[in-house]
């Protein structure tokens, strides 16, 4: 039996898996093993963990040993919103373990990946689209957590250790002084909730984790997938990824989003946009240099409440 390899760390891990013929035929055999399809494999070279399309059907979801935490999630995430959502997404068709690289077997669902389809749109479909995604976070943020709750980090936990960190990760990130010098106080100020009532919160709603179907001439979103950062916390959380992967800055668009979600006009005030902000900053992924879509931000915005501004305008 051919084993997959004790991998000592990320970087490691990274090289290794650059190489698909390392680790395919393993894959290959898994999938065999559960008596599953394997003569029209296909390999997505993107993302974090080891992933083939068995067939039009299927696909298996390897991962590494240091990212368990990403299958606890997944599967954690899965089966907790089974059949809670008016959206497909991805059912478990099989599980188990090899060489301790743990492994999920999922559906695979049909339309197309977001971000092929997401940069041609005419301006009145991203607004809708955006609509929906606002509706989506919020279809997914009414199922109860259940055990998704005991996933680690906890919010207050993930909060405290993110602040802790987040002036040098910006200021590693190259991320300008007139933007850092105003950190500490966004941080103190923003007022994020610890103790509310904990939402499911996949910190992933962006072009890559969705997929869209056109219906009638129009473009709706047709299916979620990619759970495997999944945490519970402050819903508002989720508003991030498609504030900066999306709605660049553009009133329409932010407005469209918010009002899927469930916010009015009102809702999206001064305080609103200063949780949002650091928020954005406190992301477990936030690297607002590549991330914020809209173009020539670090000289529009003189400051982070200027920035914040601009990304949420009304």
């Amino acid at each position: 039996m051919i084993s997959l390899p004790p991998v000592a760390d990320y970087e490691s891990y990274r090289a290794w898996r650059s190489d698909a013929s390392r680790w395919l035929p393993i894959a290959l055999d898994i999938a065999r093993r559960h008596g599953l399809p394997v003569s029209e494999s296909y390999i997505f070279a993107t993302g974090t963990n080891l992933v083939v399309a068995l067939d039009s059907r299927l696909i298996l979801k390897i991962f590494p040993p240091m990212l368990r935490s990403q299958f606890v999630s997944e599967r954690g995430a899965l089966m907790q919103l089974r059949g809670r959502l008016s959206l497909p997404i991805p059912e478990i068709v099989a599980e188990g373990e090899r060489d301790g690289w743990p492994y999920l077997v999922i559906t695979r669902l049909p339309g197309i990946a977001g971000s092929d389809v997401w940069p041609p749109l005419p301006e009145e479909e991203k607004e809708r689209v955006l609509r929906e995604i606002g509706a989506v976070i919020a279809e997914v943020q009414r199922v109860p957590p259940g055990a998704l709750l005991e996933i680690e980090p906890r919010w207050d936990a993930f909060l405290h250790r993110q602040i802790a960190g987040c002036h040098a990760r910006h200021e590693r990130l190259g991320l300008k002084p007139k933007f850092l010098d105003g950190l500490d106080d966004l941080l103190r100020d923003a007022a994020i909730p610890l103790d509310s009532p904990p939402v499911i919160l996949t910190g992933e709603y962006i072009p890559e984790n969705f997929l869209l179907a056109e219906d009638g001439g129009q473009w709706r979103v047709a299916g979620l997938f990619d759970f495997g950062d999944v945490k519970t916390g402050w819903g508002e959380y989720d508003l991030l990824g498609p504030s900066a992967f999306m709605a660049a800055g553009r009133p329409g668009r932010v407005r469209s989003l918010f009002e899927g979600f469930g916010y009015s006009r009102t809702d999206v005030n001064f305080a609103l946009k200063r949780r949002l902000m650091a928020l954005m900053l406190l992301h477990h992924a936030s690297d607002p240099i590549r991330h914020i879509c809209i173009e020539n931000w670090q000289q529009k915005a003189c400051d982070l409440v200027q920035l914040q501004e601009l990304i949420w305008p009304n």
